[in-house]
């Protein structure tokens, strides 16, 4: 295949040019839609609606360059996975739940390894990828406005309903007034809660945490407590380049230094043994707790490339009142190979592929602080 980038598939927008150089767009042809829901047809049909419905909108026609392209791209990209999801059900009806959450986790494969894409613009399209559907149920959720306040957190909410927009009238449908008007009150509660097209404006990060961590907490509530300790979590794929950050920004005596890699040659444990890994890990776990008790700002220093991976090591460091700063590393596709490649410990192929596969990129949900390092 031909090396293209972002700027290549925005510009050349017909849809046999698509079709000829991805598989993913020669895979919507094939796959069908409900016919109450979409009576337009298979999937590519519904996608060329929503592009055109798209462009057709004033306020698209009023943004910038770069956001009309990340628009198009995820209006491109928004059911990319109705090929894996999508089920005849027994009343043969046609549905696909979870497609859109698995729709961006391919999204954000397809932009960092077939698409040269920058990461900020990646990741805008991937998160409205995730949530495209969500101004539809906004307000039937048991905690809409906990919803939104978390959801502003990762994705542009006006945005999010000019995409949605051009969704219900890129298609045939008896619901499509309905539907339109549930977007209008969408944007109209984003409006109402500060989360209109902007973050939710908490008074500061202790605040923002309090607020996701406690279920019952107020979202204008900011704790007086001061954090007791600094604690920074690593994120990034093996050979991104972690240990020349930390290298550079966190120096003893100042930090001391969690490297699970470093832990694994002195406890003589492959990184291929499952079984000695989760050793390793509680070796960690015991003198990251030490380091907490005894107040010591430290680095933990591993890959943390999916949400959960992350979320054991914050929960525990805020059992302690630590500060968590999360560093994510990133270098473009091919040089992330060549890089691992020059590794003393190389991760194989296969492995490195399935990290990528599973790659959760970190945001201010899950820290005080989400620091990128991208190249």
């Amino acid at each position: 295949m031909k090396e293209v980038n972002m700027w290549t598939i925005t510009e050349n927008k017909s849809w046999s040019y698509l079709e000829q150089t991805h598989d993913w767009v020669r895979d919507m042809q094939d796959v069908p839609q409900d016919s109450i829901h979409h009576g337009e047809g298979n999937v590519a049909i519904h996608t060329q609606m929503v592009l055109a419905a798209l462009q057709e909108q004033a306020a698209y026609q009023a943004l910038s360059p770069e956001e009309k392209e990340i628009l198009w791209a995820a209006a491109l990209l928004h059911d990319v996975e109705k090929r894996s999801t999508t089920v005849t059900e027994p009343d043969g009806r046609i549905t696909s739940a979870g497609h859109a959450r698995k729709g961006a986790d391919t999204a954000r494969q397809i932009l960092y390894r077939e698409i040269a894409t920058p990461f900020h613009i990646r990741e805008q399209i991937t998160q409205l990828v995730k949530y495209h559907s969500l101004p539809l149920w906004l307000l039937e959720r048991r905690d809409p406005l906990r919803t939104i306040i978390h959801a502003s957190l990762q994705v542009n909410t006006q945005h999010l309903a000019l995409l949605a927009r051009a969704d219900m009238i890129g298609r045939i449908a008896p619901d499509t007034a309905e539907l339109l008007y549930r977007i209008d009150c969408f944007e109209e509660y984003c409006k109402e809660h500060q989360c209109w097209g902007t973050p939710w404006p908490f008074g500061n990060a202790q605040a923002r945490m309090h607020y996701l961590r406690k279920g019952d907490a107020a979202p204008g509530y900011v704790p007086y407590k001061v954090p007791a300790v600094q604690v920074v979590i690593m994120s990034g794929l093996p050979g991104a380049g972690k240990d020349t950050y930390v290298q550079q920004h966190y120096q003893q005596p100042d930090w001391e230094i969690i490297s699970l890699d470093k832990l694994r040659v002195q406890m003589k444990i492959s990184p291929t043994d499952k079984s000695g890994t989760g050793k390793v890990v509680q070796a960690a776990k015991e003198q990251a707790r030490v380091y907490l008790r005894n107040k010591r700002s430290f680095v933990w220093n591993a890959t943390n490339t999916t949400h959960q991976m992350r979320e054991q090591l914050i929960a525990l460091c805020l059992q302690y009142d630590a500060c968590v700063t999360v560093v994510y590393v990133e270098v473009p596709y091919k040089e992330l190979f060549r890089q691992n490649g020059s590794r003393e410990a190389t991760v194989p192929y296969n492995a490195m592929q399935k990290l990528i596969n599973k790659l959760e990129i970190p945001d201010l949900t899950e820290a005080h602080e989400v620091i990128y390092h991208v190249r």
